[in-house]
């Protein structure tokens, strides 16, 4: 069946934002890594909803990222579409994949990691893993292994706040630059390159990656009018540039 709509892959701001998919009833956009998904309440900076929002006029939020992590996100474009794509998120009827950079390699090349999670009653906006939490699952699968490093694909089948990266930290593999649960560290070229050598123009060296190394790369779903769709989000310019580096070191 023929999907209507116009794959696009136009800019709509100076952010790069990419539009990836568009039809009268929904936009899927690749975020940036660094957006914010919605305004904050003391509106201080300008968010993804506010610049399609300019473009499209109403505009209704169906899901959110955190602004540090990149990929796929749906709007919806008006109320009944809103309230079919939240209920298809409620209702957990939408397939969520991620892909992340995380420290080490987790022992079973797949899994599923079945582990409550709750707010931090201490750190505000924590999360945590407690068996008085709210269910929470996430499968996952070891796609490439670095040594140090490990390209991980994760589904969701929950939809928790920092699901991922609480529940990498959970089986010991925290998503890379993560600083709320790993170490918080940027990624270097010296600390994957043997020979690295800072150039004579550089007083510092600059970090490939410096934050959470977390990508929403994909999205299974149906829409209003039954059509399958399967959208995904390419990897932005730090994590391809980070992988070609580590896939060039491991060989």
């Amino acid at each position: 069946m023929d999907i209507p709509g116009k794959p696009m892959t136009q800019k709509v701001s100076k952010q790069a934002i990419e539009i990836i998919f568009e039809n009268d009833s929904f936009l899927a956009v690749n975020k940036a890594a660094g957006i914010l998904t919605v305004p904050d309440r003391m509106q201080s900076e300008t968010s993804l909803k506010d610049i399609l929002a300019a473009k499209y006029g109403s505009i209704f939020t169906v899901h959110r990222l955190d602004r540090e992590t990149s990929g796929i996100i749906l709007f919806a474009k008006n109320e009944a579409a809103h309230k079919y794509f939240s209920t298809l998120f409620e209702n957990r009827t939408v397939e969520k994949f991620y892909t992340a950079l995380v420290h080490g390699t987790p022992s079973q090349r797949t899994g599923l990691i079945d582990a409550p999670i709750a707010e931090h009653p201490v750190h505000k906006g924590q999360m945590f893993v407690t068996r008085q939490g709210k269910a929470s699952s996430t499968g996952y699968e070891v796609l490439e292994t670095f040594g140090r490093y490990s390209l991980v694909k994760f589904l969701l089948h929950t939809g928790r706040t920092h699901q991922v990266r609480v529940h990498a930290k959970h089986i010991g593999h925290p998503v890379a630059c993560d600083p709320l649960y790993g170490d918080g560290q940027p990624i270097l070229l010296s600390t994957i390159k043997k020979k690295y050598k800072l150039s004579k123009t550089e007083e510092a060296e600059k970090p490939i990656l410096s934050r959470v190394a977390l990508h929403a790369h994909q999205l299974i779903f149906k829409d209003t009018e039954g059509s399958n769709f399967n959208l995904t989000a390419e990897f932005p310019k730090d994590i391809k540039a980070l992988l070609q580096q580590l896939r060039k070191q491991n060989h």
